[in-house]
């Protein structure tokens, strides 16, 4: 085995083969590349193939995508067989995976922490995978991330004062209250993008919102940002039980990169809460931070566990694609072009950001918490 897993093996050119196949999880009308980011691909002498009818839920027909420099392609099939890059919003389907070739570079979020199957089958089919949720930023940040959890944030308030919603099996209450009426209590673990945008939007409609997190910096930074109106506290596991007791609205989002989400919300706290309360799992793609999360989808979005409405659909961005495909391909389109300009070896090599997005190399998984959470074997890049 060579001493680099990088320098083991290289691909690229001149001219890069990039493929869109059309989204084919539950209600996921997102799209991998735009129009807009096609014209830019192709300006730059790189030929992309995208499924017929892959963004029809942005708007974008195969004709606007054939006007950009695509080609059109009809069965997904084609789309893997043509593309050495395979662009993409959500994970592959199980159906998808034996379309997947070896030396083939899939760019998408994975989620794998929390998916030991799709891990088996990628390490299977020997290819690279790159996953949106551990690419880096200088300033730590995760920059991939960032645009859908803004959206999953603002949605969680929205979906979360739907579901309270009498018709929806919640408690019926307005989330902003009326003169003379209390307002929802919403709680908010978790103060990070998601956290701030879920914030932003409860604020917005008039809830008394409390974040609770274990980072001071962070509670101070929104407590500049909000003002006294919003409530910031110190978490700690007795403190979120005593806060779950008088809320109506729980959203979870807290996030450990490439790592499963804590499980900060047991299932003996659930039963102390109040009846028809709402709980919004916004990382349920790592595991859910709620004991009782379990993957829903936009087709059935809730359940219910001791009379408490949950909400842990997978792919909530899906619910607002045209917003969702733009927000994240400002973000990803930078990558996408370091690729296929300078091959896919090259361009890890070149960009420690986009290397830390590299989660499985050729059957290696080469990021830790990956590894950890599932107690499979990690293959470091350099050893």
């Amino acid at each position: 085995m060579p001493k680099d897993i990088l320098a083991s093996w290289a691909f690229g050119g001149i001219t890069m083969f990039i493929g869109v196949p059309k989204e084919i999880k539950n209600r996921e009308y997102r799209v991998g590349l735009t129009p807009e980011s096609v014209i830019e691909l192709t300006e730059l002498g790189h030929k992309v193939f995208i499924e017929s009818n892959a963004g029809m839920g942005i708007g974008a027909d195969d004709a606007t995508y054939l006007k950009a420099g695509a080609t059109v392609l009809h069965h997904s099939e084609e789309v893997y067989e043509e593309s050495e890059l395979i662009v993409k919003i959500k994970e592959p389907m199980p159906n998808e995976w034996a379309l997947i070739r070896p030396n083939q570079t899939l760019f998408t979020y994975f989620h794998l922490a929390a998916d030991r199957e799709q891990v088996l089958a990628l390490q299977n089919s020997d290819s690279i995978c790159i996953a949106y949720e551990t690419v880096s930023a200088a300033n730590g940040s995760r920059p991939l991330l960032t645009p859908m959890s803004e959206v999953a944030g603002r949605l969680s308030i929205q979906v979360g004062a739907h579901c309270l919603e009498k018709a929806q099996g919640g408690s019926g209450i307005l989330l902003g209250g009326v003169p003379g009426v209390e307002p929802a209590k919403v709680l908010i673990i978790g103060g990070g993008v998601v956290g701030e945008n879920a914030i932003s939007m409860a604020l917005g409609l008039g809830a008394e919102v409390t974040v609770l997190d274990n980072n001071i910096d962070k509670l101070e930074h929104l407590a500049h940002h909000f003002g006294p109106r919003l409530i910031t506290l110190f978490s700690s596991k007795a403190l979120i039980h005593e806060k779950l007791r008088e809320s109506d609205l729980v959203i979870g989002s807290v996030l450990i990169p490439g790592a499963s989400a804590p499980k900060l919300v047991t299932r003996e706290m659930v039963k102390d809460m109040k009846s028809n309360s709402v709980m919004v799992d916004v990382a349920i793609d790592q595991g859910g931070c709620f004991e009782t999360s379990h993957p829903t989808t936009h087709d059935q979005p809730t359940y219910s566990v001791n009379n408490i409405l949950h909400y842990c659909v997978t792919n909530m961005p899906g619910a607002v694609p045209k917003t969702a495909s733009y927000a994240l391909n400002h973000a990803t389109l930078p990558f996408v072009k370091l690729m296929a300009n300078k091959g896919i070896t090259a361009a890890l090599q070149l960009n420690e950001h986009l290397r830390h997005g590299l989660n499985i190399y050729r059957g290696e998984i080469t990021h830790q918490a990956v590894a950890d959470s599932l107690g499979l074997k990690y293959r470091p890049l350099s050893a």
